[in-house]
C-alpha cells in the first residue's frame, strides 16, 4: 500500500500533537511548525495531484482491514484536488495569522494546533471511503473549528459562536439518524459498497433508504450553508478572524464535496429506487442560495459581511452545476469550487487589510480615514472582487462561462442562466458601492491611518496570484477536473479498487433478517 495517502492526515495530527506538548511558551517553535506543516501539505497535495491524474484510485486500508469490514481512505482525482485547494488556502491563512502586525495567534489560546486539527479534519473528509469516518472527521473540523471561530473573545464572536455550535451540533445528530437508517437497511456504510447495494434494495425498503439520503442532503446542505440553512454563516464567518474565515471558506467545500461524493455516486442515476433523489431539492435550493446570498450583500453594513453573503452566493451558483447531475456540469463545478475558495480567502484577508488602515471606521461601509497603501489595496481589493464576481480575464469568469455551456441543454437554462447573471451584476452593484464607500469617500484633511508593513499583504496577493494562475491554466486544470468528473461516474473503477472483486463483493448478504434480493421476510 501507499502508506504516503494516509499523510494528509497523519501530519496536521502529529504537529498539533508536537505543538500542544512543546507548549504555548514558546510561539516562534508553533509558528514555525505551523507553516512546516503547512507548505509540506502543499507539496503532499501538489503529489497527489500528479499520482491521481494518471487515472488510478488508490485505497488504503488502515491496519490493513479489508474494506468494508475496516476503515479506507480513497484517493482519486476528486479527492487530490480537495487536498490541493485546501493546502494552498491553509498556507496562505496561516501566514496571515503571524504576519499581522497585531498576530491573530497571539490573541488567545492554542491557536496552532487548533489549526492543524481543523486541518486534519478536512483532509480526512476529504480522503475517507466511508460514510461513518466521514461523521467522524466532520466532528473533528468541526469542533476545531468551534475554538477557532471564538478565537480572540469578544461578545460578536461568543454570539455567533453560540448559533454555529447549536446548528452544527443538530445537523450532527441528523448525520446520525441518517447513517444508522442506511446501515439498518444495507449493512454497510462504505462508500464503494453502498454504491452496489443501494439499487439492490427491495421496494418495501427504498423509503428508508430515500429518507435517509434526504436526511443526509439536509445535513450536508447546512454545512454547506445552501438555502434554508444558510443563515448561521454571514454572522460567524463576519465575526471570526479574518484568517480563520479565510480558512472557513473550505468549511462550505465540504459540504458540496459530500453532496458530490454521496448523492452523486450513492444515490446517483444508477442508485434504483434512490436514483438522483436530491435533484428535486437541490435545484432550487441552489437558485435560492445564490440570490438571497446577493440581496444579503447588498445589504450588508460591513465588508466582512459583504464577504459571507457572497461566500453564500458562490455556493449557490456551485450548488446550480452540482444539481444538473450531469459530467460536464459537474467538471464544470469542480474548476469553479477551485476558484471560489480561492477568491473567497482573499477577500477575507484583504477586508482585514482595509480595517485595520481605516482607524475606528474598521471594515464599517462608511466614510473614514484616508488609508496608508490605498493604491495598492484598491488594486488588491479590485482584484479579488472581480475574481468572485465572475468578470473576465480572471478564473471566475471562465468557470461560470463552464456552468452556463454545460447548463444550456437542461429544461429549466434560462432560469439557471437569469439566476447567475444577475448574481453576477448584483455582486458587481454591491462591491462597487463597498468600493467607492471604502477608498475614495474619505474623510478630508485627515492624516492616513494603519500599519506601513506590506508582509500582511503577502498572503492575500499570493491567493490572487493564484487564481490568476488558475485563469492562465484554464484549459489543464479543465481537462482535470473533466476527468474526475467522468471517474465519479464509474463506479465500477471505484469499487474495484476498494473492494477488489465487485461481482463479490456484490454477493454479500444483507443484514439478519434481509433476504439476498434485499427484501425482508
Amino acid at each position: 500500500m501507499n502508506h504516503w495517502i494516509a499523510a494528509p492526515i497523519l501530519v496536521p495530527a502529529l504537529v498539533g500533537a508536537a505543538m500542544l506538548l512543546a507548549g504555548e511558551r514558546r510561539p516562534g517553535l508553533q509558528r514555525s511548525l505551523g507553516i512546516a506543516s503547512c507548505a509540506a501539505l502543499v507539496l503532499i497535495a501538489a503529489s497527489a495531484v500528479e499520482s491521481s491524474a494518471s487515472g488510478v484510485v488508490q485505497p488504503y486500508f488502515v491496519g490493513d482491514w479489508p474494506a468494508p469490514f475496516g476503515i479506507v481512505l480513497v484517493l482519486d482525482r476528486l479527492a487530490a484536488l480537495m487536498l490541493a485547494v485546501a493546502a494552498v488556502i491553509a498556507l496562505a491563512a496561516l501566514a496571515a495569522a503571524v504576519a499581522s502586525e497585531r498576530p491573530w495567534d497571539a490573541r488567545g489560546r492554542f491557536f496552532h494546533p487548533l489549526f492543524q486539527f481543523q486541518l486534519m479534519g478536512l483532509n480526512g473528509a476529504f480522503l475517507t471511503g466511508d460514510l461513518f469516518n466521514l461523521f467522524v472527521f466532520f466532528e473533528v473540523l468541526l469542533i476545531a473549528s468551534y475554538c477557532l471561530l471564538l478565537h480572540g473573545q469578544g461578545g460578536a464572536r461568543l454570539r455567533a459562536g453560540l448559533h454555529y455550535v447549536v446548528v452544527n451540533l443538530a445537523a450532527s445528530a441528523l448525520f446520525l439518524v441518517g447513517v444508522a437508517l442506511l446501515y439498518s437497511v444495507t449493512g454497510t456504510l462504505n462508500l464503494a459498497d453502498l454504491a452496489l447495494r443501494v439499487p439492490r434494495v427491495s421496494p418495501a425498503d427504498a423509503p428508508l433508504v430515500r429518507a435517509a439520503a434526504l436526511l443526509l442532503l439536509v445535513v450536508f446542505g447546512v454545512k454547506a450553508a445552501a438555502f434554508p440553512l444558510y443563515l448561521w454563516l454571514p454572522r460567524a464567518y463576519a465575526a471570526a478572524a479574518a484568517p480563520v474565515a479565510a480558512l472557513f471558506a473550505l468549511m462550505t467545500k465540504v459540504g458540496v464535496y459530500a453532496i458530490v461524493r454521496v448523492h452523486g455516486v450513492v444515490f446517483g442515476p444508477e442508485a434504483g429506487e434512490a436514483a438522483l433523489v436530491a435533484a428535486p431539492w437541490l435545484a432550487p435550493a441552489a437558485l435560492a442560495t445564490a440570490l438571497l446570498g446577493v440581496v444579503g450583500a447588498l445589504a450588508a453594513p460591513t465588508l466582512s459581511r459583504m464577504a459571507a453573503y457572497l461566500t453564500v452566493a458562490s455556493v449557490g451558483t456551485l450548488l446550480i452545476a452540482v444539481g444538473a447531475f450531469s459530467s460536464a456540469a459537474l467538471g464544470a463545478a469542480l474548476y469553479y469550487l477551485a476558484h471560489s475558495s480561492l477568491a473567497v480567502a482573499a477577500l477575507f484577508l484583504v477586508v482585514e487589510q482595509i480595517a485595520a488602515r481605516r482607524g475606528t471606521v474598521g471594515d464599517r461601509l462608511e466614510e473614514g480615514a484616508p488609508m496608508v497603501q490605498s493604491a495598492f489595496l484598491g488594486a488588491l481589493f479590485v482584484l479579488a472582487a472581480v475574481a468572485l464576481i465572475g468578470l473576465p480575464p480572471l478564473a471566475g469568469f471562465v468557470g461560470k462561462t463552464m456552468i452556463l455551456r454545460s447548463t444550456a441543454a437542461l429544461p429549466g437554462a434560462g432560469v439557471i442562466w437569469s439566476v447567475i447573471l444577475v448574481v453576477g451584476f448584483l455582486s458587481l452593484v454591491g462591491l462597487m458601492r463597498a468600493g467607492s464607500l471604502v477608498f475614495w469617500n474619505t474623510t478630508p484633511g485627515a492624516v492616513p491611518a494603519g500599519p506601513r508593513v506590506h508582509s500582511g499583504l503577502v498572503a492575500p496577493l499570493a491567493l490572487v496570484a493564484c487564481g490568476i494562475a488558475l485563469a492562465m491554466f484554464a484549459a489543464p486544470v479543465k481537462r482535470y477536473a473533466d476527468a474526475a468528473a467522468r471517474q465519479l461516474g464509474d463506479r465500477g473503477q471505484y469499487a474495484t479498487a476498494v473492494l477488489g472483486d465487485p461481482a463479490a463483493a456484490a454477493t454479500r448478504p444483507f443484514p439478519a433478517g434481509v433476504r439476498a434480493d434485499g427484501a425482508r421476510p
